[in-house]
């Protein structure tokens, strides 16, 4: 990536942001479509039809990006209702049982499947992490007939590392179990091709690696499964009335739209909308295929500047494993914004006294990198990093 696209991003100058798997910095065409959106609710008060419409390209936009059918695409807020809304609406029976690997997952992808073993008797397999790593031939051993679903992170949210997600997914194919994808830390930055991925369904929102907005993401859900399920919600924009008014229901003919659309509900987060649309518009511009070349580029650089100092990164040498995320310290060493190891919360606080932001999970340093950054960030913190190592 060049100058120019750096340069559409005021707030990368101010500081060495390497923290987009919390949060990404807003680009400039983002924050005018945002305020575009709003001057128009400010002073025409909008168009309905106009601002579906929106919709309606922020979705056709996010297919091509993964390589969907637009009708496999549901508007929904956030991952954890994406997640939520695929997993309540499956049939479930006392007995099955789904395969994740709780240690590296995000806890919003946790919760929900205990809570389907209260509500259903689902047995929730619980596979061990192995060096950081989601193990695809334990997740595979753990799979049975009565495997309904297997979860996993296309990128775990700590430390950060790729999953072998077609792999898990050839596995869980074999056995008749669907495959669900938490791509809340891969989208934007890692190339995501549903069908040659082999997936059933995944959840995103737009606040990290697509550069926009909290409160608007998407779920895609494979066509003739996403066929076969009865919404656990329902509204408006999930049922098809064809061109009839929404007071032409009778409550005798309730017809889902097609595919994944049945999953869309009531009035859209129209500003997510804008800001989505104008978000995609960039990765499209850009290319994703270029944006992971970069930024994994930048994290390989990242990560051997920290190894030469000495300091622990999860990992090892830049390899397969390495997307855009590079942590340091001991994964599962701590808490979720602390680490166990008083140097590991030493050196944060260093770093961030020396401009740098980034977060602490699951025990460990996470950078992670952005479109935006440059070697001259990734350079700036070695160099931070290497003062802190000759304090002692």
């Amino acid at each position: 990536m060049n100058a120019e696209v750096r340069a559409q991003f005021p707030g990368a100058s101010a500081q060495v942001y390497l923290d987009i798997s919390a949060r990404s910095l807003i680009p400039e065409p983002v924050r005018a479509a945002i305020e575009e959106h709003t001057h128009r609710r400010m002073f025409v008060g909008g168009d309905k039809d106009e601002l579906r419409a929106g919709v309606e390209r922020a979705r056709v936009a996010f297919a091509e990006i993964i390589n969907a059918a637009v009708d496999e695409v549901a508007i929904t807020k956030n991952v954890s209702e994406g997640l939520n809304l695929f997993a309540a609406s499956l049939p479930w029976e006392s007995g099955d049982n789904v395969v994740v690997c709780p240690e590296l997952e995000h806890p919003n992808n946790i919760y929900l499947w205990y809570n389907l073993g209260r509500r259903h008797g689902v047995e929730v397999r619980a596979v061990a992490p192995r060096n950081g790593h989601v193990p695809a031939d334990e997740m595979t051993a753990a799979m049975d007939e009565r495997t309904r679903v297997v979860t996993l992170p296309s990128v775990s949210f700590a430390p950060g590392f790729n999953t072998d997600t077609k792999g898990i997914a050839a596995s869980a194919r074999r056995v008749g179990a669907l495959t669900l994808v938490d791509a809340a830390q891969s989208i934007g930055a890692i190339r995501t091709d549903v069908q040659d991925l082999g997936i059933d369904a995944l959840a995103v929102a737009t606040q990290k690696c697509m550069l926009s907005l909290y409160g608007f993401g998407f779920l895609y859900i494979r066509r003739e499964v996403a066929d076969e399920l009865v919404p656990v919600h329902v509204a408006r924009f999930g049922i098809d009335l064809g061109e009839a008014h929404e007071t032409a229901f009778d409550g005798d003919d309730l017809k889902y739209q097609p595919g994944a659309l049945r999953f869309d509900l009531g009035n859209y987060n129209y500003l997510g909308a804008a800001a989505a649309e104008a978000a995609l518009g960039l990765l499209s511009e850009w290319g994703v295929e270029r944006i992971e070349a970069h930024v994994r580029g930048l994290a390989a650089r990242l990560a051997a500047g920290l190894l030469e100092l000495g300091l622990p990164v999860a990992g090892g040498a830049p390899g397969p494993h390495l997307a855009h995320i590079v942590s340091v310290g001991e994964s599962g060493g701590g808490r979720h914004y602390t680490a166990d190891d008083p140097a590991m919360n030493s050196l944060h606080e260093y770093l961030v006294g020396e401009g740098v932001q980034f977060s602490i999970r699951s025990g460990v340093l996470r950078f992670s990198v952005g479109v935006y950054n440059d070697a001259d960030d990734i350079d700036r913190v070695v160099e931070a990093a290497s003062r802190w190592t000759r304090r002692g």
